[in-house]
C-alpha cells in the first residue's frame, strides 16, 4: 500500500497540466440520439417545431434552441417545461396537440432520460432545411498572397482565414516539440534520446523538411504506424468475430504491402471494391454473421455501409434502414449500392420488414457515370472501382485528405469526419488538400508531407476549453489528441525496451528488409562448461566470455539470445540484458555498450533446476559500421568460461578472475532447435536499423488485447473513423495495474539502471528526455530525486517510469 500511495502521489504530484476533459468518466449505456430521440422528435414536434416552423417560436432544430428556449432544465430534468407539456392531460396546452396521437410512456421515459444526460446531440444533425450540398467535382481554390514570407500554400490559406476573422496567426513551436510530434504522426515512435540531442544541434534551416522525408522514407516504420489507421477504417484485424467460423477474411498481407510500397490510394481502393485477388477480397466481404440476421446485416449491406462510410464519409447505416434522419441518402439508395455487390435480385426492406420493391444496382453520383445494372457481379463492381476513383470525383479525394488533417491536426475540415454533407470551415483549405493529392497521383505521403511542412502543423497546439459539440468551430491552430492504444504501447515499449518479440499478424515483415530476400540462417552453438554424463549438475552457475575487438566505433550492433535457463549479460562490465524463459530468445541492442578496441562479452549462466540435466547458452549478434560493412559473432568454441562466478553488484560485473577455459559445445536437443528455427531465426529475419538491431515489434502488429480495448483500439467489427478522445474508468485501472505494464516498466527501470550505472540525476534526464523530449525543470528535478534517493533501487526507477508516462504530457500528441 505504501509503494502504490508512493506513485500514486509522485503522478498527481507530476500532473498538474491535467485537462479535467481528458479525464472525464465514462458513462454508463447511453442513449443513441439518431436512433432512440430523432425518430421520437420527428414523429411527434418537429412537423410544428422543426425545418421552416416556428410555432409558439420554439424550434428544434438544433440543440442550441431547444436549450435557450427553457422548455428543459438541465439540473431538475423533471422540472423540464417539455416534459409537462407532453404528459399534460389539458388539451389547451398538451404535446403533441389534441388531434394528434399522444406520445407513449416508453417515449416520454426516452425524452426524460435525453434531458437527464445532458440534452446530447450529434454534431453534425439538424432538423433544420439543409442549403448546403458538396460540390462533386474537384476545385482549384485560388491562393491567397503570402505574407511574412509565408508561402506554403496551407499557410496562405489559414493566414487569409486568421486574418478575416481577426484572430491571431498561432505562434510555432520550438525544435524538440517538432521532432516529437512529427515522429509520433508519421511513424508512431518516440524520438530517442540520440537523435533528440542530433536535432537540437543541427542548425540547418532545412532540418525539419529533411526530417519529414526522413521519416516518410521509413517505409517499415511508416508501414507499422498507418496500419493502424488503415486496420480501423477498413474493418480489418488479426482475431475477433468470424475468424473461427470463417465468416471473415483478412486483408493483412495485401495492406501491409501496399504500405510498405506506397500504393497509391486511388489504386488500393480499386483493389478493394474490385479485388484482383483473393488477397484483398476480405473488405466486400465482410462479415457473415453466425444464425438469424437483420436486412441491415446482410452482406451487400455491409458492402453498401463500408464502401460509403470509408471512401465518401457518408453514414449509410441509417438509410439502410428507412430514409436517412441525418442526412439525403435514401433506402434507395443504399440498397442500389448493396445491389452491385449481390449475387442475387435484393428485395428491400424498411426498418427489417419487405416492401416488395426490388434493388437496383445504381451508383450514388451519376453525373460521372452510372453501373450497368444487368452486367455479371464483377464487372458491375469493376465499374463501381472506376466511379469511385475517377479524378472528378472530388468528394472521394476530399474525404481521405479530411481523415488524414484530423489525423495530423486534432480536428477535422470536416467534422465529424463521416459527415462529409457538412460545410467544411474552409472549403479553399479541403480543396487544396484533395486536388494537390489528385495531381500527386493520390500520393499519401505527399499529402502528409504537405501538412507537415507547413507552419500551420508546426503551430502551437491549441488551448481547448470544454467543449458541448455545438459550437461552430473556428480554427485556431493544431489541437492536442490521444495517442492511440498502439502508439501508447509503442512508447512505453520503447522506454523500457520490452516489447513483445513475435509479429501476430499475417505479414511477413522481414520480406520488406532491403537485401534481406533469403532466409537468415543461425549458426550459433549451444554452450556451457564441463558436462557430467552430458549433463548439468543442478543449480550451478558459471561465467562465459568472449572478447571481441572492433577496429572502429560501430554505429550499430545487437545480439538474438537465450539460455536454458537463466542468464545476464554484461558488456564492457555493464548489464545489459537478463532471461529466465529459455523458450522466448531475447533481442538486445548493444551499440552503445561497445567501443572501438577490445569489448567484453560476460554471460553468467545458470542451470536453476533441482536435478542434473542438460544446459546451454545461445546468442547471434552483429556488429555494423558507418561504412554499411559488418562484424558477426555468435556463441561457438571460441568463447571461454570460468566456474567462480564473480560479485555483479549494481548493475557491474567484476572481472578480475583470471582462470579461463575453453568451452563445451553442447549437443543441441531437438526442443532446442525448434526454438532457434521458430524464435530466433525470425528475430533475425526482422527489419534492422542501424541502432537497435532487430526493429521493435509494434502493437498495431499484435492481436487486440484487454489492456489495448481499454486504450481504446476497437473490436473492428465496424468500420471506426474516430477513437474515443477521453480516458475511460476501465483505462485509468488498467494504466495503474495491468501486469503487462507493469512488467514493461520492471524491465525498463534495470535497463535504465544498467545503462546509467544508477546515477539518479542521469536517470531522471534520460527518462524526462526518452518520454517528452525534454530536459526536467527545477521542480520535476527535485520532486524525482526525492522519490529516487542517491542509489536508486528498481522498485524507485520503475515507480518514476510509471509517473513519467502517466502524464498528459505524455499520453498526448501535442
Amino acid at each position: 500500500m505504501t509503494r502504490l500511495f508512493a506513485r500514486a502521489f509522485l503522478a498527481v504530484s507530476l500532473s498538474a497540466l491535467i485537462p479535467a476533459s481528458l479525464f472525464a468518466e465514462e458513462k454508463s449505456h447511453e442513449l443513441d440520439f439518431a436512433h432512440d430521440v430523432v425518430p421520437i422528435l420527428k414523429r411527434n414536434c418537429v412537423h410544428c417545431h422543426g425545418g421552416r416552423e416556428e410555432e409558439g417560436g420554439f424550434s428544434f432544430n438544433n440543440r442550441e434552441l431547444v436549450f435557450d428556449s427553457g422548455h428543459v432544465d438541465l439540473d431538475e430534468p423533471n422540472d423540464s417545461y417539455l416534459l409537462e407539456l407532453v404528459t399534460s392531460d389539458d388539451p389547451d396546452t398538451q404535446m403533441p396537440p389534441a388531434d394528434r396521437p399522444r406520445m407513449g410512456a416508453d417515449e416520454i421515459e426516452t425524452l426524460r432520460r435525453w434531458i437527464a444526460g445532458g440534452l446530447k446531440w450529434d454534431a453534425d444533425f439538424t432538423f433544420a432545411i439543409r442549403t448546403y450540398e458538396p460540390p462533386l467535382r474537384p476545385r482549384v481554390p485560388e491562393l491567397p498572397i503570402s505574407r511574412n514570407g509565408r508561402d506554403h500554400p496551407i499557410d496562405r490559406i489559414l493566414d487569409e482565414y486568421s486574418i478575416q476573422r481577426d484572430l491571431p496567426i498561432p505562434s510555432g513551436v520550438d525544435d524538440a516539440t517538432f521532432l516529437r510530434r512529427v515522429s509520433l504522426d508519421l511513424i508512431g515512435l518516440l524520438p530517442s534520446e540520440s537523435q533528440l540531442s542530433a536535432f537540437l544541434a543541427d542548425d540547418d534551416p532545412l532540418k525539419r523538411e529533411r526530417l519529414v522525408d526522413e521519416l516518410l522514407n521509413d517505409s517499415v516504420a511508416y508501414a507499422d504506424h498507418w496500419l493502424t489507421f488503415f486496420n480501423d477504417l477498413l474493418r480489418n484485424d488479426y482475431s475477433g468475430t468470424g475468424f473461427i467460423t470463417n465468416g471473415r477474411k483478412q486483408i493483412s498481407g495485401w495492406l501491409y504491402e501496399s504500405l510498405v510500397v506506397n500504393k497509391p490510394f486511388d489504386e488500393m481502393t480499386r483493389e478493394l471494391i474490385a479485388p484482383p485477388t483473393q488477397e484483398s477480397q476480405g473488405y466486400i466481404d465482410g462479415i457473415k454473421w453466425r444464425g438469424e440476421v437483420s436486412a441491415g446485416q446482410t452482406l451487400p449491406i455491409q458492402f453498401s455501409q463500408s464502401i460509403s462510410q470509408s471512401f465518401l464519409g457518408i453514414n449509410m447505416k441509417c438509410a439502410s434502414c428507412h430514409d436517412s434522419f441525418v442526412d439525403r441518402w435514401t433506402l434507395k439508395e443504399a440498397y442500389g449500392l448493396a445491389a452491385i455487390y449481390a449475387d442475387e435480385s435484393l428485395e428491400l426492406h424498411r426498418c427489417d420488414k419487405p416492401i416488395g420493391e426490388t434493388a437496383e444496382a445504381a451508383w450514388l453520383f451519376p453525373e460521372l457515370g452510372q453501373v450497368d445494372p444487368v452486367a455479371p457481379r464483377e464487372e458491375r463492381l469493376q465499374q463501381l472501382a472506376e466511379l469511385m476513383t475517377h479524378r472528378e470525383n472530388g468528394r472521394f479525394a476530399r474525404t481521405i485528405v479530411n481523415r488524414l488533417w484530423y489525423r495530423m491536426m486534432g480536428r477535422g475540415i470536416v467534422h465529424p469526419l463521416d459527415a462529409m454533407q457538412t460545410e467544411p470551415w474552409s472549403e479553399d483549405l479541403l480543396d487544396h488538400l484533395a486536388t494537390d493529392l489528385v495531381a500527386n497521383g493520390f500520393d499519401l505521403k505527399a499529402t502528409l508531407r504537405n501538412i507537415a511542412t507547413s507552419a500551420a502543423y508546426q503551430s502551437q497546439s491549441e488551448v481547448v476549453g470544454e467543449e458541448t459539440g455545438q459550437e461552430d468551430y473556428v480554427y485556431r491552430g493544431p489541437r492536442a489528441r490521444r495517442m492511440t492504444a498502439e502508439q501508447f504501447l509503442d512508447s512505453v515499449w520503447t522506454l523500457t525496451g520490452n516489447a513483445p518479440k513475435k509479429v501476430e499478424a499475417p505479414i511477413p515483415r522481414h520480406e520488406y528488409t532491403p537485401g534481406s530476400t533469403q532466409p537468415v540462417i543461425a549458426s550459433g552453438d549451444w554452450i556451457w562448461g564441463p558436462l557430467e554424463n552430458g549433463s548439468v549438475p543442478a543449480g550451478q552457475s558459471i561465467v562465459l566470455r568472449k572478447q571481441l575487438t572492433l577496429a572502429k566505433d560501430a554505429v550499430g550492433g545487437a545480439a538474438v539470445l537465450t539460455c536454458d535457463n537463466q542468464y545476464q549479460l554484461y558488456v564492457n562490465r555493464k548489464l545489459v540484458s537478463s532471461g529466465d524463459d529459455w523458450k522466448q530468445p531475447q533481442s538486445v541492442s548493444l551499440v552503445s555498450h561497445m567501443t572501438e578496441g577490445t569489448n567484453t562479452i560476460d554471460v553468467i549462466a545458470t542451470n536453476d533446476n533441482g536435478k542434473p540435466n542438460p544446459a546451454g547458452f545461445f546468442l547471434e549478434g552483429w556488429v555494423v559500421f558507418a561504412d554499411g560493412s559488418q562484424v558477426t559473432f555468435q556463441s561457438d568454441d571460441s568463447w571461454t568460461y570460468c566456474s567462480d562466478v564473480v560479485a555483479a553488484r549494481g548493475g557491474v560485473i567484476d572481472t578480475t578472475n583470471d582462470d579461463w577455459y575453453p568451452v563445451t559445445v553442447v549437443p543441441g536437443l531437438p526442443v532446442w532447435r525448434e526454438v532457434v528455427d521458430q524464435k530466433v531465426r525470425p528475430l533475425l529475419q526482422q527489419p534492422r536499423n542501424a541502432v537497435d538491431g532487430p526493429v521493435m515489434v509494434r502493437a498495431s502488429l499484435l492481436k487486440n488485447t484487454a489492456l489495448m480495448k481499454s486504450l481504446g483500439r476497437p473490436m473492428r467489427e465496424q468500420i471506426v473513423s474516430m477513437r474515443p478522445d477521453t480516458i475511460t474508468t476501465l483505462e485509468a485501472i488498467d494504466l495503474a495495474n495491468e501486469p503487462t505494464l507493469s512488467k514493461s516498466f520492471a524491465a525498463g527501470a534495470e535497463r535504465l539502471i544498467a545503462s546509467t550505472g544508477g546515477d539518479p540525476d542521469t536517470i531522471i534526464r534520460s527518462m524526462f528526455r526518452s518520454a517528452l523530449a525534454r530536459d526536467p525543470s527545477s521542480d520535476e528535478h527535485r520532486l524525482m530525486m526525492e522519490m529516487l534517493g542517491q542509489s536508486p533501487d528498481r522498485l524507485a526507477v520503475q515507480d518514476a517510469m510509471w509517473a513519467v508516462c502517466m502524464l498528459p504530457e505524455f499520453m498526448l500528441v501535442r
